[in-house]
């Protein structure tokens, strides 16, 4: 588990708790997209952790705004939606340097967002590449395996799941999931009826995910 951080950056405080009492968030952003999709899921995922990982994350999420000093408090913020998506100057900012100081982003594309996203990713940061997480990455080893990488929960487009990311000095400190939407998958089971082994996947990579970011 990530140990203590404390340090300031242009008058944010980064704080980021041992696994007692430790939160992740949402991120409310702008731009007409549905950033509170999946209502159910990221309860569910916490609820697997809790029980898999030895996490001990506080059962609902909270919510933050990507310009909001709150924002330095998590060690990880999920995003989805469909939608459009916009970053102010000041958010973009803030997002860049959480990020950089130990943050993690997982933007997990609910159909729809990735042109958008990508975009906005551009923002925070001009003079770096999304690149394709191959296998062999740590993401995909953590508690458990994931021989081929990213597993592919929902259809949509009927393309090949991607795990794509921005590294910082060999960290990974941005992970966007494309044409897989683990996020279906860790929801209600009646929400989508997907079968029991394609929740248990998805619910699995989440886990490495969350694990992936308390460490690094």
């Amino acid at each position: 588990m990530r140990k203590i951080v404390l340090l300031v950056i242009i008058g944010f405080g980064i704080s980021f708790t041992s696994a007692s009492g430790q939160e992740i968030a949402v991120l409310k952003y702008k731009g007409g997209g549905d950033w509170y999709a999946n209502p159910t899921a990221l309860p569910n995922l916490i609820r697997f952790c809790n029980q898999t990982i030895s996490t001990r994350i506080s059962p609902e999420p909270q919510t933050v705004e990507p310009g909001s000093p709150l924002l330095f408090q998590y060690p990880y913020v999920h995003m989805t939606g469909h939608g459009n998506v916009f970053f102010s100057d000041e958010e973009v900012g803030s997002l860049r340097t959480y990020l950089l100081a130990g943050g993690f982003l997982h933007i997990d594309d609910n159909y729809g967002m990735e042109p958008y996203i990508r975009k906005e990713i551009k923002k925070i940061f001009p003079d770096k590449e999304l690149e394709e997480l191959s296998p062999e990455h740590a993401i995909f080893s953590q508690k458990f395996k994931f021989a081929t990488g990213l597993p592919k929960i929902h259809e949509h487009d009927g393309k090949r799941p991607q795990a794509l990311g921005i590294f910082d000095k060999n960290r990974l400190v941005l992970l966007f999931t494309f044409e897989s939407d683990l996020g279906d998958g860790w929801e209600d089971p009646e929400v989508h009826n997907d079968p029991p082994e394609v929740r248990q996947k998805a619910l699995q990579m989440g886990a490495n995910i969350i694990q992936y970011a308390f460490k690094n």
